[in-house]
């Protein structure tokens, strides 16, 4: 008990200190949700009337897509905060002090969750002007926010490996632009039954596709099927995976 008690004070300090990062440079958040912002204002008033999506608004078709490219975006951050804190040495200084080890790394990841939310929750005003309408009710809504968590959290612990393992800023965050594209070719912006037989295989067979469907669906009140566990696998998998070598690599610091 005490030392589950420490762990989470060390983790407190952690996630503090990342979180002043957040609070001193909020433009980091407004930089994040520009480019979605950009994309979906883009869509919906330049590519929607061309777009069949069999839904009136584009706009609530798109955006469980343009969330998750926030989404995306937004990790990229995370890995670069970790590479400044192996290049100055901020491991070495937190190695020699009496805390967990995890919790530096428990801070970052942590404080991604919140940041995110940040970024979700003002995207979501944004596509509230611009006609998104939900029938969701209270549940559904965390619902959806929380297989966005799983997902960041997901994602996140790739971050974090690759902030380990960069040699350079520029490659630190370098990594998130297969993620960010990822969408793309998924059932984010058009129907995969429209794409050519090979592309649909890969975009029916990608993680984004079943939790684009997922949030989709739920925020239309619809039944979710399948995607809704096939999207929980895949984010459960990928974190497990990435957390493991994150850990891997963080022994070697």
């Amino acid at each position: 008990m005490g030392s589950a008690k420490y762990y989470l004070n060390d983790m407190s300090v952690m996630f503090g200190r990342s979180m002043r990062h957040i609070f001193r440079s909020l433009d980091t958040i407004l930089t994040v949700c520009i480019t979605p912002i950009a994309m979906m204002l883009l869509f919906v008033y330049v590519f929607g009337g061309a777009i069949e999506t069999g839904t009136e608004n584009y706009v609530n078709y798109l955006l469980p897509g343009i969330l998750l490219m926030a989404i995306g975006s937004g990790i990229a951050y995370v890995s670069y905060r970790l590479f400044l804190d192996k290049q100055r040495g901020i491991f070495e200084r937190f190695h020699s002090m009496p805390i967990a080890r995890s919790t530096v790394l428990w801070g970052h990841v942590l404080t991604s969750l919140i940041s995110n939310g940040i970024s979700v929750v003002v995207i979501i005003l944004v596509a509230l002007l611009m006609g998104f309408r939900s029938s969701a009710g209270v549940l559904e809504w965390l619902m959806v926010f929380g297989i966005l968590g799983i997902f960041t959290l997901a994602l996140t612990w790739i971050a974090v490996i690759a902030g380990l393992a960069a040699k350079t800023p520029d490659g630190a965050g370098a990594f998130s632009y297969p993620i960010i594209f990822l969408p793309f070719i998924s059932s984010a912006f058009v129907p995969t039954d429209t794409m050519p037989s090979v592309v649909r295989a890969f975009a029916e067979n990608q993680p984004v596709t079943p939790i684009v469907e997922a949030l989709r669906n739920i925020l239309t009140s619809q039944p979710v099927g399948n995607d809704i566990w096939v999207a929980l696998a895949w984010c459960v998998a990928i974190t497990m995976v990435a957390y493991f070598f994150a850990m891997k690599s963080y022994k070697k610091i």
